[in-house]
């Protein structure tokens, strides 16, 4: 063999490694294979490096032998001629500059980066290698319209391509985005199709689409379950992503929930784990600075503030300086914290991020009972009332009557809010309908079983008003 050719089955054997355990033996078999590489095929050392980074990301705290930052220098060290203007080369360049400078001198890049994958150069085959890594990417730089546009893309990249084993993490990330936006009903509709799939396949779902929808949808026995068993699974596979992806989960169940001494070990625990890759650098840092606030420990919560305000500050987004000003709110008193809490809702209130908006509103509400000012207490919390039953956020609603039943006044009940307006999905199963496909031969047009499909007929069924396929044809 030559020694390209030997390179490449070391590469090969690296990428199965990581395909069967996903975590130990996969970031030094990577980097190996990258360092062969180096002075044979520019282009895929390039591409390995970013696989080395992003394998070790993926392992976190179980990783055996390569660490984050060992990949981030390794990367960093590969020669400037792997590194082109195309979105890939970028996201290592931002990765690199992140895990060896911070987060602040990263941000530009890795923005750019996604700039790049916006403009959509990348073949199908491209697509399934890298948008997953891109949608990542937007979460952590809290873009979520960017992350919207390619996690859609890649869902409709992966089903066009038949691609069972792409199409999970496509779904996933997809549902992400449904739960950031306050869409948990889609959310779960998707979660359908994703169980229906992974059923099929044998392989596990990918654990932060169902995780943060259970946590943000507050059945506390099922989301406590599904918890357990992803940490269970996570450790025995080597996945130290999922493991912060559980404790994250847990602290925003257990904030939801009132039980601030369980969200502060939670958060503090994922806070304190190195980099992984599907969770973002901010998201235990705002729970774990609810919680320690909520726990009267301010010293862990202003550290964590510190932390958070770096991100924040570098991202930017409206969605990002919400937050940051909500968290600051939780530690401030008098006017600076009132200030604090109408800048957070002021900047979440001209995004699409509902949750965190509702969010921002009852710990004002809390705040001004608290101050003794029940007026303007239960305007607020009356607000977050509505928008938490709306979306089927079910503990975050408990927790907010119970404050405004504080106030006097009994929170009005509602029923979860429905709507008249198809999903792109529906809508896409509505059209196959109309052509005469039958249930079997819809989800086999679209991955999913005959049993989902029935589902989302009753959905679209109930938002039309009408009984009958005959009568949706016509």
């Amino acid at each position: 063999l030559t020694k390209l050719q030997r390179a490449r089955v070391d590469l090969q054997r690296a990428q199965i490694a990581f395909t069967l355990n996903r975590g130990r033996e996969a970031p030094p078999l990577l980097l190996q294979a990258a360092k062969q590489l180096e002075q044979l095929d520019v282009e895929l050392a390039g591409q390995t490096y970013l696989d080395t980074l992003l394998a070790a990301m993926f392992a976190g705290a179980l990783a055996g032998g390569v660490s984050v930052q060992e990949a981030a220098h390794a990367a960093r060290a590969a020669s400037p001629t792997t590194r082109t203007s195309r979105a890939p080369d970028l996201l290592l360049e931002g990765l690199a500059l992140r895990f060896n400078d911070g987060y602040t001198s990263a941000a530009p890049t890795l923005k750019q980066a996604l700039r790049a994958f916006r403009n959509n150069d990348l073949s199908p085959q491209e697509g399934l290698r890298w948008l997953w890594h891109a949608c990542i990417t937007a979460a952590h730089l809290w873009d979520y319209d960017t992350w919207e546009l390619l996690a859609t893309r890649f869902v409709h990249t992966a089903r066009d391509a038949g691609a069972l084993t792409m199409l999970p993490l496509a779904l996933s990330q997809r549902i992400g985005v449904h739960v950031l936006l306050g869409q948990l009903t889609d959310a779960t509709s998707l979660r359908e199709e994703l169980n229906s799939i992974t059923d099929a396949t044998g392989h596990p779902p990918p654990p932060i689409a169902i995780l943060l929808l259970a946590a943000w949808q507050g059945h506390e026995p099922e989301a406590r379950q599904l918890i357990e068993t992803t940490t269970t699974e996570v450790l025995q596979r080597g996945e130290g992503d999922g493991l912060v992806k559980a404790q994250w989960a847990a602290a925003l169940l257990d904030n939801s929930l009132c039980h601030y001494e369980d969200a502060l070990t939670a958060a503090q625990q994922a806070a304190d784990q190195p980099p992984v890759l599907g969770v973002a650098p901010w998201a235990a840092l705002a729970e774990l600075v609810e919680a320690a606030t909520r726990c009267g420990t301010p010293e862990r919560a202003t550290h964590a503030f510190r932390q958070l305000a770096d991100v924040t500050r570098a991202s930017g987004t409206d969605w990002a300086l919400g937050i940051q000003a909500r968290s600051r709110a939780l530690l401030s008193c008098g006017r600076d914290a009132e200030r604090a809490y109408c800048e957070a809702i002021d900047r979440l209130g001209r995004t699409r991020v509902r949750g965190e908006l509702a969010r921002a509103k009852l710990v004002y509400g809390e705040w001004l009972r608290r101050e003794g000012r029940r007026l303007d207490a239960r305007e607020q919390l009356r607000a977050a009332h509505e928008t938490f039953t709306a979306i089927g956020a079910t503990a975050f609603a408990q927790r907010t009557a119970t404050e405004l039943r504080a106030t006097g006044e009994s929170p009005r009940k509602r029923t979860v809010e429905t709507s008249t307006e198809l999903t792109p999905q529906e809508a896409q199963i509505a059209g196959l309908v109309r052509e005469g496909l039958s249930n079997p031969e819809i989800g086999a047009r679209l991955f999913i079983s005959p049993r989902t499909v029935e589902w989302h007929l009753g959905r679209i069924f109930s938002k039309l008003d009408i009984t009958s396929r005959k009568q949706l044809s016509r």
